[in-house]
């Protein structure tokens, strides 16, 4: 029943995949990756530090390639959409003010394909591949999970009423179980509209088709937290789904593994977590077709080492933009890690050997 959740989504999307195979070359098709993952994968790089890195002399060489005219490219053949916003890709398309992983994952695809990109990103924060991320085969979590957890929500709503003196309904097991898969449905619908609807989204590339080719995923903190121990389990679940409803059994899928531990090493949950991501280079099925890598080998260290005296330096909003579960609002890291999933997933597209 939990795969029925999703499927009547992809009914007419079969069809454009398989279609796309037989175009000609002089039409080959558009590439389309997909972004997904929690608030870092947003992009938690604050607009205002770009600005002042591609222009301040210690920085700006790392920038340079962004930018065109003294100010940031535009992209004429990479399109993204993120939730409601669309166009050129550019800065600004993370969070509110921010930019994340698809500004150099994007002009890695641009630069490297003669056909028009599109990114999809697909990305909330807060969301968990146990419950919210969580894919159709992993199914729901044993019974006695969910009523333990059905048990504590009715327990919530208990105290608010009393408190509140108001009577609004117990949550029943109906409403524990929808949350489960949320976030894998929605983003299989932010796909599905692009497919639909991206000669409207994307006027210049109307009467193109479009294939998906790769897929990025970018989260893991909310599961640290008392789901760390199914995180690989539930990782495997996720890759055979995403390919098995995009209709795409080898799909490119490149994992950013979990680093804000930055140069410390990582502990407990977040270990535990980042080493399931790391296990996916080493599944059998999953050779030449999946790469992981470690986004804490990659850190900022500037932003590490001031971020303990923050507040009372003033260099530190030419520095950093939030906290470490952010990965400091680094620019600089946010596009290092970016540069490494461009990397990681031009090395999956090599024509095998």
């Amino acid at each position: 029943m939990f795969r029925t959740l999703i499927l009547p989504l992809f009914a007419g999307l079969f069809g454009v995949f398989a279609s796309a195979t037989f175009l000609s070359a002089a039409d080959k098709p558009v590439k389309v990756f997909i972004l997904a993952g929690q608030s870092n994968m947003e992009g938690k790089a604050r607009n205002t530090l770009l600005e002042y890195q591609a222009t301040n002399t210690t920085t700006k060489a790392l920038f340079a390639h962004l930018r065109k005219d003294n100010d940031w490219a535009a992209r004429d053949d990479v399109f993204i959409k993120f939730l409601e916003r669309k166009g050129p890709l550019t800065i600004g398309f993370g969070s509110p003010g921010c930019t994340g992983v698809e500004l150099e994952f994007g002009h890695a695809m641009g630069n490297h394909f003669e056909e028009p990109v599109i990114l999809i990103k697909a990305a909330w924060g807060g969301h968990s591949l146990y419950k919210l991320f969580r894919s159709p085969s992993a199914a729901f979590p044993a019974a006695e999970v969910l009523e333990k957890e059905l048990a504590q929500a009715q327990d919530r709503v208990k105290k608010n009423n009393e408190k509140n003196k108001k009577n609004d309904p117990l949550p029943s097991m109906d409403d524990i179980k929808k949350d489960y898969g949320s976030s894998y449905r929605n983003m299989m619908k932010e796909v599905k509209d692009v497919m639909d609807n991206h000669a409207t989204l994307f006027p210049a590339l109307k009467g193109r088709s479009l294939a998906v080719a790769g897929f990025v995923w970018f989260q893991g903190f909310n599961d640290i937290f008392g789901a760390e121990n199914e995180y690989a389990s539930n990782m495997k679940h996720f890759i055979n789904d995403v390919r098995k409803d995009l209709n795409a059994p080898k799909l490119p899928f490149v994992i950013g593994a979990l680093g804000q531990n930055g140069s410390k090493p990582a502990t407990g949950g977040m270990l535990i977590v980042r080493e399931a991501q790391m296990a996916m280079n080493d599944v059998p099925e999953y050779k030449g077709n999946v790469k992981a890598f470690r986004a804490d080998l990659l850190v900022d260290k500037a932003a590490e080492d001031m971020f303990p005296n923050w507040q009372k330096n003033p260099e530190w909003s030419h520095t950093g933009s939030d906290r470490p579960y952010h990965y400091y609002g680094s620019a600089i890291w946010f596009n290092r890690i970016g540069k490494a999933m461009g990397d990681a997933m031009l090395d999956l597209l090599k024509p095998a050997k």
